[in-house]
């Protein structure tokens, strides 16, 4: 209540300012608050023990005192969501908003909440401020997206946890071909769970008339890491794109401020995600993986949909398709492992092949099973927000309902049930 008070309010002072510096004040008041705040949240614990482990090399030992608190509910989205309402105010791309109801609804709508997507005033506001009325059709579209939403959460995710949650604390005992598949799971997990959530908070709004970012198109099929950035968590990659990398000059300039800038997008992001430093070294993998295909301009090559007029990629696609997600699936090592080093030894055990420990086979079986569906439903509907929107035939698009519907119930990990990885952030 309060972070969302002191925008609207800043908002109005920061409009009405007679001056430059006035309106500068306001404007750094509501942007250091809001970044303190997180600061003090989420960072906290992290910056005072990162110190005290830094400067016992030096021989100093301290016993800092941590918070140890749990994080607010959805506070890293509700801030992005503040922070760009008064960077547009700032900008003159919105006026302020005199109704504190409106404006709270913004900055809370609740299936958008605690893990996006990151909306903006210019696309959220208007809508919530227009009259609605209840719309059959997108409200079909809606119940569509929240069905696809549910498969992905419990049916891919949930079960794919199952085998990852196994093999990542016992990994010592595990052989290279089970470190490997869970490393392909984790990667299946993150994206048919956050995807999930995305796809059902996006259905949820459409139930309401309201329409909000997209946050994936297909991310997996991309051809490089710059595509897969453009289709992975859209609305943070966006947001980092519009709010950050542009004012710091973007790509354009010299060389090494093109790769500065870069670095700096990947390195925030990565500590957007949590206060570890497995986030900062994932961050930095991306960076390393995007700064040759902006060195060589070839960082905009991928536009278009992958095999856009073709049942089936190329040769060449394929290869770049795989490419991209191995590269993918490395970093998520870094994101998934607890620490830095339990990631490189990880990695290690990886090529070293140990002795193959007892692992429950069955969530894999299911885990592979429901991937394979997910691949091809995707890929099959890749030109289109949900997969199977574009069927036109009443009875196989009904049909299709049906043995989604019936792989949820039967294949759906309700017994052990986990919870969204994104409302860790």
């Amino acid at each position: 209540m309060f972070s969302t008070f002191l925008d609207f309010f800043t908002g109005i002072k920061i409009e009405s300012a007679q001056n430059h510096k006035t309106k500068q004040f306001w404007f750094w008041l509501s942007v250091s608050i809001n970044l303190g705040f997180l600061g003090v949240f989420k960072y906290y614990d992290f910056f005072v023990t990162s110190f005290a482990e830094a400067i016992a090399y030096a021989g100093i030992y301290l016993h800092p005192t941590t918070l140890n608190i749990i994080l607010p509910v959805g506070i890293s989205f509700y801030t992005f969501h503040g922070l760009s309402y008064i960077i547009d105010i700032q900008k003159n791309r919105i006026k302020a908003e005199r109704d504190f109801i409106n404006y709270g609804l913004f900055v809370s709508f609740f299936p958008l909440l605690v893990a996006g997507p990151i909306e903006r005033a210019t696309h959220l506001l208007p809508q919530i401020k227009s009259e609605r009325k209840f719309d059959y059709s997108k409200s079909v579209k809606g119940l569509r997206q929240i069905l696809w939403g549910l498969f992905k959460k419990v049916v891919v995710a949930d079960n794919c946890a199952i085998y990852v949650d196994a093999v990542f604390p016992n990994y010592h005992g595990a052989s290279t071909s089970q470190l490997v598949l869970s490393v392909f799971l984790f990667a299946f997990q993150i994206y048919g769970d956050f995807s999930g959530y995305s796809d059902m908070a996006l259905g949820i709004a459409k139930l309401f008339g309201i329409d909000l970012l997209r946050n994936f198109s297909y991310p997996y099929f991309s051809r490089d890491i710059a595509e897969f950035w453009r289709r992975w968590h859209i609305s943070l990659s966006s947001w980092f794109r519009d709010y950050v990398y542009i004012p710091l000059g973007g790509s354009k300039g010299s060389v090494w401020k093109k790769v500065k800038n870069t670095f700096i997008i990947f390195l925030i992001s990565g500590f957007w995600h949590g206060a570890n430093w497995t986030f900062i070294i994932w961050g930095i993998l991306n960076a390393i993986y995007f700064t040759p295909l902006l060195l060589s301009q070839n960082n905009r090559n991928h536009l278009n949909i992958v095999a856009e007029n073709n049942l089936l990629p190329s040769l060449k696609e394929l290869m770049q398709i795989c490419f991209t997600f191995l590269l993918t699936c490395i970093a998520w090592i870094f994101f998934r492992a607890p620490s830095i080093h339990i990631a490189i030894d990880f990695i290690h055990q990886i090529i070293s092949n140990p002795t193959k420990a007892k692992i429950d086979q069955l969530s894999a079986t299911y885990s592979l099973i429901s991937i394979f569906i997910l691949i091809i439903m995707e890929w099959l509907g890749r030109h289109s927000d949900i997969p199977f929107s574009n069927i036109k035939q009443n009875k196989l698009r009904r049909l299709t309902y049906i043995i989604i519907v019936l792989l949820i119930f039967f294949m759906g990990a309700f017994v052990n049930p986990r919870s969204f990885i994104y409302f860790q952030f």
